[in-house]
């Protein structure tokens, strides 16, 4: 039987809404939706949706890092973005940060997300060869 491994950031949302960071299942690490904000959840990159894409993306990073996984490992990102006409925005930060190891993804519009300053958020899924972490 395959362990089931979940690993915390210490984020200040975990705990209080249940959730892990990542879930790693032998092979498939899973990580939870991730935002432009701090360890100490302060919300980054202002109303610049880029740069809150990329501090979105580097919290997915250290989320994979903690389940043994790098972002060349992931093969699938949802993004969540609170305003669609700003799509380019987000997508050449995605661009910008996983290169030429392009996981598949989805960009979709949400009415907002958990602070009204979060203007983006990134989910993913990684498939590792390693041996767990």
């Amino acid at each position: 039987m395959t362990p089931i491994e979940r690993f915390s950031s210490g984020g200040p949302w975990e705990a209080a809404a249940g959730y892990s960071r990542a879930v790693r299942v032998g092979s498939l690490v899973f990580v939870a939706g991730c935002t432009a904000t701090d360890a100490d959840g302060n919300v980054l990159g202002g109303s610049d949706l880029h740069a809150q894409a990329r501090y979105a993306l580097a919290n997915v990073a250290a989320a994979l890092g903690l389940a043994g996984a790098e972002l060349a490992d992931v093969v699938q990102t949802r993004i969540y973005v609170t305003d669609i006409g700003r799509w380019e925005e987000a997508g050449r930060a995605h661009a910008e940060v996983f290169g030429e190891a392009r996981p598949v993804t989805a960009m979709v519009e949400v009415a907002r997300l958990l602070d009204p300053r979060m203007l983006v958020e990134i989910e993913a899924i990684a498939y590792v060869t390693s041996a767990a972490a």
